[in-house]
This record gives C-alpha cells, sequence and structure tokens, in this order.
C-alpha cells in the first residue's frame, strides 16, 4: 500500500506523511510539480494533495494538480488547498471566507460517507483557512460543515476523491488519525 503526499506548500505537510507512515502506509512526499506518470511509474494506490500558502480563491494554478484529477483513477484525499482546488477544477466556487477559520471548530456531518464512517455527528477538527468552497461542484456529494464554512467536507459522486476544509493531520482533529485509516481502507477497496 503506497499513498504519496503531493506538497502545495502546506505547513502541515510533514503531519500529513507522519499520519499516513504511523499507520503503516508506504509514502513519501513529492512536489505538485511532478509528472502524473512519474507518480505512477512505481504503483500508487492514493494521492494526498496537501494544504499550502496559495490562494486557490485567487486562481492558483497548484502545480500538477489538475493533471492528476485529469488522470487518476485511485483515490484522492484534498486537504485544504487541495479540497479548494478540487472544488474548482470541478467547476465550484471558492471564494476569500467571510469569516477566515483558525483553531478548533465544531463539525457536524449531514451525511454518512465511508471517509467519515465512524466519526461522530458533531466533533472537533483544526481550521487555518481564508478562503474556502463557496458553490459546491456539480457531481459531489456535501457531507460536513461548520458554523461559518457551510462546505467541510464532500465526495464526488463518481470518483473515489475527496476534499476536507479542516485538516485531520493536526492532533486537535478529534478523530484525526481515524480518517486517515479510512481513507487507506478506501485505497485498498479501489
Amino acid at each position: 500500500m503506497n499513498i504519496y503526499v503531493v506538497d502545495n506548500g502546506g505547513q502541515w505537510t510533514h503531519r500529513e506523511w507522519r499520519t499516513l507512515r504511523d499507520l503503516e502506509v508506504g509514502t513519501k512526499i513529492v512536489p505538485n510539480t511532478t509528472p502524473f506518470s512519474e507518480l505512477t511509474k512505481d504503483g500508487i494506490d492514493g494521492l494526498v494533495l496537501s494544504g499550502g500558502a496559495p490562494r486557490i480563491g485567487l486562481d492558483s494554478p497548484l502545480g500538477n494538480c489538475a493533471e492528476y484529477f485529469e488522470k487518476a483513477s485511485f483515490p484522492i484525499l484534498g486537504i485544504c488547498a487541495g479540497h479548494q482546488f478540487m472544488a474548482r477544477f470541478y467547476g465550484g466556487e471558492v471564494k476569500p471566507s467571510t469569516i477566515p477559520e483558525f483553531g478548533k471548530i465544531e463539525l457536524t456531518i449531514l451525511k454518512e460517507d465511508p471517509l467519515l464512517a465512524g466519526v461522530p455527528k458533531q466533533s472537533i477538527v483544526w481550521e487555518s483557512h481564508n478562503d474556502e468552497v463557496t458553490r459546491l461542484p456539480t457531481g459531489f456529494l456535501h457531507l460536513a460543515e461548520s458554523e461559518t464554512c457551510k462546505i467541510q467536507a464532500m465526495r464526488h459522486k463518481e470518483k473515489p476523491f475527496y476534499g476536507l476544509q479542516f485538516h485531520p493531520e493536526v492532533e486537535h482533529t478529534q478523530y484525526g488519525e481515524h480518517i486517515f485509516q479510512n481513507f487507506i481502507d478506501i485505497c485498498k477497496k479501489t
């Protein structure tokens, strides 16, 4: 089982890598400029698109992430900037947050899904964002929200692509490691 972490310049990219490693997954951090053919030459089972400094709502290209969505058949988990880029790539809308979130917030799960299986309807997650998804892309399911950010989690209806606005890799997210294990399980089944 190999799940690579695509580095989009996020402050916690190494935590995503460490969480996967601690869950006994083969993993490494790769630059977001890595061509898809190079990513897949040794065989991978999934990708995590890290958060990042770029303002996705301001039209950042985010390296080769568009190519990954165009060509991947394996699961992809977009976190923060990765989530925002996924939404924009598929026709959703990303704008500066009315109320930027930083710190602990309460997440409310709206729809049962394998990525969030075993996570209570309400839990505490860690946020760090100035932009957010303001319109869900066509073909996606809305999975979770918070009081000030309505699209905290989403999933493509047909492809195994997931987006999280919050940071499951940060220890302040109550069920973060559990969410990563769910993603690993999704990768095993795909």
